[in-house]
C-alpha cells in the first residue's frame, strides 16, 4: 500500500505544472552547460551565488554578460583570478572552465539580479 502511496504521489508531482517547467529549463541545458552549472556551484558559488539569507556575495551575479560577452575573458579571470577572485588554474581543467563559461552564457541578465 505505501509503494502505490508513494508512486501515486510521485506522479502527481511530476505531472503537475511546476515540476514540467522545471523538467524542461533543465532539458534546454546541455551535458556540458549541466557540468558547468555543477562545477559554478561548487567552485563559484560561495562568492557569486546568492545566498538564501539575504547575505551579500562577494563577486558580481555571472549572467550571459560577465566578461563584457566574451568568453576569453571569462576564461582569463576564471585561470589566473583577478585582485579579488582567486585563479583557478590549478584546481580547474579546461574543459571544466568551457563547461563554466557555457553554463554561465546561458543566463540571462534579469534572472541573476531578481534572486
Amino acid at each position: 500500500m505505501r509503494s502505490w502511496l508513494a508512486a501515486t504521489a510521485a506522479s502527481v508531482l511530476l505531472l503537475s505544472p511546476l515540476a514540467a517547467s522545471a523538467q524542461e529549463s533543465a532539458d534546454a541545458l546541455n551535458a556540458q552547460q549541466r557540468h558547468g552549472r555543477q562545477l559554478l556551484a561548487q567552485s563559484c558559488g560561495v562568492c557569486h551565488l546568492p545566498t538564501e539569507l539575504g547575505a551579500k556575495t562577494y563577486g558580481p551575479p555571472l549572467t550571459k554578460a560577465a566578461g563584457n560577452g566574451d568568453d576569453a575573458i571569462m576564461r582569463e579571470y576564471i585561470t589566473n583570478g583577478t585582485p579579488r577572485m582567486p585563479a583557478f588554474r590549478y584546481y580547474l581543467a579546461d574543459e571544466d572552465i568551457s563547461a563554466i563559461i557555457a553554463y554561465v552564457r546561458t543566463v540571462p541578465v534579469a534572472a541573476a539580479s531578481a534572486r
